[in-house]
This record gives structure tokens, sequence and C-alpha cells, in this order.
């Protein structure tokens, strides 16, 4: 029997996109998950969509918040809840293959990987309209994330049987690669699947101003996060500065 997946989807403001991202959940060709999606006290009618699903299909969990905490704090919470031998991640602007679950579950039971990620797609409007393809490499070690924050959330799926419980710190920013990086402490290396399986949504007004965004808090995460020395933050930002511009 297929392990049960705890996808973990934090919410706030979504009404506009969340049904699509629910439904790519749905149509997915592995069925034996739960989607806890973590409403953040939205104001608009993101609680009463995802309620409606949750009352059509059970594997559908809606956790509503009183107060807003923010998303490391909302997919914490709904960490602490998942049930499932894996976890995987999922935005609620963002979209899933039909075959992402069943093509990089398979890949992970095959080859007894714990931590995995895959490609994934850029775009705007529809996932027909493709603005860029991130390609990711075969694995990533602790040293290679500080180096390139390739890895996209919405692609990453983890063991929780075999490495443990996970939690998220609370970085703007950075709280996933800093997790991936927490996850690698504990011994193990992740891989990826060169396959697009995720398609994440990109707001074209504020591409340029994401970018310089980013990579302040990028210097952040080594001085503050990671404790670094000025030339040891200064020689992993000149690889990530690379990367970026790769990319």
């Amino acid at each position: 029997m297929d392990k049960l997946v705890s996808i973990i989807t934090p919410a706030y403001n979504c009404e506009e996109f969340i049904e699509e991202t629910i439904d790519s959940v749905l149509n997915q060709t592995y069925q034996n998950w739960e989607m806890i999606i973590i409403d953040d006290c939205s104001t608009d009618k993101t609680s009463v969509l995802v309620n409606k699903y949750s009352l059509e299909d059970s594997r559908i969990k809606l956790v509503s918040l009183n107060k807003n905490g923010g998303v490391s704090n909302a997919r914490n919470i709904g960490l602490s809840k998942a049930q499932g031998s894996f976890v995987a991640f999922l935005d609620s602007d963002d979209i899933w293959a039909k075959n992402k679950l069943e093509n990089q579950i398979s890949f992970m039971e095959k080859n007894d990987y714990y931590i995995t990620y895959s490609s994934y797609a850029k775009f705007i409007t529809t996932t027909q309209d493709v603005k860029s393809v991130i390609s990711v490499p075969h694995k990533m070690e602790k040293n290679d994330i500080l180096k390139n924050t390739i890895i996209g959330c919405l692609t990453v799926i983890i063991n929780v049987e075999e490495v443990g419980s996970i939690e998220m710190p609370n970085i703007s920013h950075a709280e996933d690669q800093c997790t991936w990086i927490n996850v690698l402490e504990r011994g193990y290396v992740a891989y990826g699947i060169n396959e697009v399986l995720a398609y994440y949504r990109i707001n074209s007004t504020s591409l340029s101003g994401n970018k310089i965004e980013a990579a302040k808090k990028q210097w952040t995460v080594y001085r503050k996060y990671h404790h670094f020395s000025i030339l040891k933050s200064l020689y992993y930002y000149f690889y990530y500065a690379i990367n970026v511009l790769k990319r």
C-alpha cells in the first residue's frame, strides 16, 4: 500500500488561486495523501473556499488561525498535525504536475533517498505559458545549498519516518533553505529528479525588486542565522550571486 504523504500548504488571502492549487492535488495519480491547508487569518474568502473542498473530500483539512503569524509559523503548525510518512510542500498559488507525487515517491523508494526535489517551471497566468524552467542538479549537500538556493520549496518531499520531525526557522526568505540544511546536517544528502513536476507562479510586476530583496536577505542568512564571518559570508555569497545570474 502506498504510504501517506502530508502536503503542507500555508494560505493567506489567496482566493484567486487556491482552488487551482487544490485541484492540482486532487488530480494526482498518487492518491494516498492528506492536504493540510493553514489559513493564516485571511481577510478574503480563502477559508470559505477551502472549507468547501474539505467538506467534499476528507483528505483536505483546513486549519484556521486567529492571528497572522507568517509563513514559517503556518507551515510548522501544519507539520505538527501531519500524519504522513512523507511531507511535501505546496504554497497556495502554485501547482503540481499530476504525476508529481507518483514519480517523486517512486524515485525516493527505488533509490533509498530521504529528501528529494525536482525541476520546476515559472509561470504568470497559466502553466501553458511557461516563462522559464529551473533545472536541478542530481544531488546537493549542505555546502551546495549554501552556494546555490536552486531548490524550490514546492518541489521538496522528505521522508520524516526516516529523518525525524522537522521545523522551519522563522527567518524571512530563507526558512526553506535553512530547513533543508538542518536535515542534511543529520547525515543525509538531497537528491534531485530533473523533471518538471511543479509550477511556480511569479508576479511579473515585481521580478527585479524580488531579486534585489532576496539578495539582501541572503547576506543576512549567512551573517545572522549561520553566524559566518564576513570572509566566509563573502565566499558563499560569491557563489550564490553567480548561481542566481545563471538562472
